[in-house]
């Protein structure tokens, strides 16, 4: 019986051990070859892209640059996610990596118990982190000429604590039993490929998102709710009925069932708690995890780092809790 690929070697290539034995030298040259890859570590000024930059650290040793063309002075991780960080680069590295390595989610009372840091600190390095994930979902769009997409969607948060005595209790499936804040979950997963989620009030409202997001020619795979009735207009739909089976040949949802059951677990085991502003960060997290689940940790460390780099200064994070701003 061949090894399952998470227990092989080739699933472990960076453990946490060698990150936290590394040198300030050494963490700083590896973020500075994910930064400017292509000049090979040399700092390119990020306001007038200036190759003519010299070290002027600070008297802590902070790594800083000073753009000879325009003046002004720039660290690694300025105009990034991890702009104006507080931390030694190496923390935001291992951060990433411990990250990395959790398979359902990072629980962030953990991440700063590991780090030694703020329970608040945590909470907005994890949210950086997904948000650089979700950088892979910008105009992503799936399916194709004979390939197979499924669709399906799951109910999180809004929960109403049921009445103590039988008598006193209501039907919570029922809109005027409810709080209004529960929300669907609809994810699109073309079989052996990507994913992609979204978050609306009802499984009916994801149906232009789904026109909008999978190629014509896809076989859409979808349960036997009403609303994926309108997708037969412009895709070719097999059903299947889950009162009745899982799966019919090849009519199921397994690929979508599978995503929801990591989210799930991570709503149970890790967080507790992931609905309201939050709710699409965390899908976009567990789909991110569900695509990478047969790439080697190094590569998904090496990946979400050159994300965070990628991108610009958080909207939603930067000063987060300074001006008690919601996501």
């Amino acid at each position: 019986m061949s090894q399952h690929f998470l227990l092989s070697s080739r699933a472990k290539t960076l453990n946490l051990a060698s990150v936290f034995a590394m040198s300030d030298a050494q963490a700083e040259e590896a973020f500075r070859q994910v930064r400017w890859p292509d000049t090979n570590g040399a700092p390119v000024c990020p306001f007038c892209g200036s190759l003519d930059a010299y070290d002027c650290r600070r008297a802590n040793g902070a790594p800083r640059f000073r753009c000879r063309e325009c003046g002004k002075d720039f660290s690694i991780t300025s105009g990034t996610l991890f702009a104006a960080h507080k931390l030694p680069l190496r923390s935001y590295l291992a951060a990433i990596a411990i990250f990395c390595n959790e398979v359902k989610g990072k629980s962030m009372l953990a991440m700063s118990r590991d780090l030694g840091l703020s329970y608040k600190a945590a909470f907005v390095l994890c949210h950086k982190m997904r948000e650089a994930m979700a950088a892979e979902f910008a105009n992503r769009t799936l399916g194709g000429d004979g390939v197979t997409a499924e669709v399906d969607g799951a109910y999180f948060g809004g929960y109403v604590k049921p009445a103590n005595r039988l008598e006193n209790r209501r039907d919570r499936r029922l809109a005027e039993n409810q709080t209004g804040k529960r929300k669907v979950v609809v994810v699109i997963r073309e079989r052996g490929g990507d994913s992609l989620p979204a978050v609306f009030r009802s499984e009916k409202a994801a149906t232009n998102f789904i026109r909008a997001h999978v190629r014509p020619g896809t076989v859409v795979n979808a349960d036997e709710a009403s609303s994926w009735d309108s997708l037969h207009a412009k895709y070719e739909m097999k059903r299947i009925n889950h009162s009745e089976a899982y799966s019919d040949g090849d009519a199921c949802t397994n690929w979508a069932e599978e995503y929801f059951s990591r989210l799930r677990r991570a709503e149970v085991g890790h967080h507790h708690h992931i609905s309201g502003a939050y709710l699409l960060r965390y899908a976009q997290e567990a789909a991110w995890r569900e695509d990478s689940r047969r790439g080697a940790n190094g590569e998904q460390v090496q990946r979400v780092a050159q994300l965070a780099m990628g991108r610009k200064p958080s909207v939603d994070f930067s000063g987060y809790w300074q001006r008690h701003k919601g996501a």
